[in-house]
């Protein structure tokens, strides 16, 4: 797949992880990998999506460290999609872009809630610092600023940034 990220962009991880999961099918494929999905079948029937789609998407998750392509038969050989490590770590991300939907809709018409596996009781994801607990959406208190590896330009648009604070 071409690269969309614009090379004043190429550090930025925010460019860099859209460039990985901000495609559609991705995202509806890992999130099949969360409930347990593992087997091109099983996407394809959950999904809806053509083969050469599926197939397309499924090697680029491998391709990336999401997936990991494992053989579960022999004879034929097929082959299933367990996520990695790297791909678990992308839950949380998930969850919070699907409780962001379910925040603009009515309760009655949400089709897919997170709910406690031991209670039944909904969850509400939110995003926290692990230092403090504090919830991370308030963007007058958290501020993203150039890190130890920011180039010339990234520090001079931050430095731009806070002297318009």
């Amino acid at each position: 797949m071409p690269s969309r990220i614009r090379l004043e962009d190429r550090e930025c991880p925010l460019s860099t992880t859209v460039q990985h999961v901000g495609e559609w099918w991705t995202l509806l494929i890992l999130h099949d990998a969360f409930d347990g999905y593992t087997r091109f079948d099983q996407f394809q029937q959950s999904l809806g999506i053509s083969t050469s789609m599926l197939t397309a998407r499924l090697k680029t998750l491998v391709g990336d460290g999401l997936l990991e392509r494992r053989p579960y038969q022999t004879n034929p050989v097929r082959h299933e999609y367990v996520l990695t490590e790297l791909g678990y770590s992308l839950r949380p991300v998930i969850v919070v872009l699907a409780a962001w939907g379910n925040r603009h809709l009515a309760p009655q018409d949400r089709s897919m809630i997170l709910v406690d596996a031991e209670t039944g009781e909904e969850a509400e994801p939110v995003v926290v610092d692990a230092r403090t607990g504090k919830r991370l959406d308030d963007s007058e208190a958290y501020v993203f600023t150039a890190g130890p590896a920011a180039s010339e330009g990234m520090r001079a648009r931050y430095a731009e940034l806070e002297r318009g604070r």
